[in-house]
């Protein structure tokens, strides 16, 4: 039901099927597991996803980013602001930093019906998705698939905080829809080939989202900040990583802290994996939760539309292509 990584972590290791089919009691080891772990801002979380689906879409994705620069470049969305499509090398820059991050990315979310109203308001958001099938036919299913079941894992987490949080274990739903969330795959080439030593793979940050699922990566690098320094974030196998993120700080009035991390290069390799950001739909309003809301823990923060609080964060990291923060 729930073990621990090592003392020094302080990261958890939690199981969704004892959540979803266990007694009372392994119900609450769970949600009790999970809090304590995110103290850290992250909890190592026993997955059901696919191996098959796994090995077809991270397969699908190192070829991808395999294909000569020009081949890439045609799959770059205009004004997407790195929402969809690719974005190469050296764009996108921790918040706290000058020195973008040395990665490429591939993005994507689901789509909605051309006639709704978030198509209409968040065009950078809500287009089509714009993946390889040009290069790689077929890939645009794989991805929407691979997708699909991992957004299914995070509202399953967002099921035990909403426990955790003394609220309704639906309470998240309403803001999952309508395809707010962002699937992101990262290539990570070998830092020999940096343009110079001040670059790292990804500086330190914190995601801007409710929660972010990492089901695999080929290689390691992933290392989260704790009171003692960067500990290595290494889940047990068929473990997938879920991280808090600014948004879920907010809505918690401090009570859960964004997990913060970095993603550091330890060799001459090179290493990809996929992320997937939960965001609410971009009209919920963000206001801290009342049970979050104590004589203890008084009010931190005024209430903010979840799409100005993106767009603040897309700004601060370099991602906005009509006035970016840096050259």
């Amino acid at each position: 039901m729930v073990s621990g990584a090592t003392v020094e972590s302080s990261i958890l290791d939690v199981d969704l099927a004892a959540f979803e089919s266990g007694d009372q009691a392994a119900r609450r080891a769970v949600v009790d597991g999970t809090m304590r772990s995110l103290a850290t801002g992250f909890v190592y979380v026993r997955h059901d996803l696919p191996d098959d689906l796994l090995d077809d879409a991270y397969g699908r994705l190192a070829d991808f980013f395999a294909l000569p620069r020009e081949r890439k470049d045609r799959y770059t969305v205009p004004e997407s602001n790195g929402q969809t499509g690719y974005t190469g090398l050296l764009v996108e820059t921790a918040a706290i930093s000058d020195v973008p991050d040395w990665k490429e990315m591939l993005n994507w979310s689901a789509p909605v019906p051309d006639g709704h109203p978030l198509r209409k308001r968040f065009p950078h958001r809500y287009g089509d998705p714009t993946l390889p099938d040009e290069d790689l036919p077929g890939t645009t299913e794989v991805l929407m698939d691979f997708h699909e079941a991992t957004l299914d894992i995070q509202r399953r987490v967002l099921r035990i905080l909403a426990v955790g949080l003394g609220v309704d274990e639906g309470f998240f739903e309403v803001m999952l829809r309508d395809g707010a969330a962002l699937t992101r795959a990262l290539h990570y080439p070998s830092m020999d080939a940096a343009p110079g030593d001040e670059h790292v793979w990804a500086a330190e940050h914190a995601d801007i989202n409710l929660i972010t699922a990492l089901p695999r990566a080929t290689a390691p690098g992933l290392q989260v900040k704790v009171d003692d320094g960067w500990i290595d974030a290494a889940p047990p196998d068929g473990h997938v990583i879920v991280n808090t993120g600014i948004m879920l700080d907010h809505l918690t009035n401090g009570a859960i802290p964004p997990g913060i991390h970095r993603v550091v290069a330890d060799g001459p390799g090179e290493r990809h994996s996929v992320v997937q950001f939960c965001h609410p739909t971009p009209w919920t309003m963000l206001a801290p939760i009342p049970t979050c809301v104590t004589p203890e823990n008084p009010l931190r923060y005024p209430t903010i539309t979840a799409s100005d609080r993106l767009e603040q964060v897309i700004w601060e990291i370099n991602l906005v292509e009509s006035g970016r923060r840096l050259d």
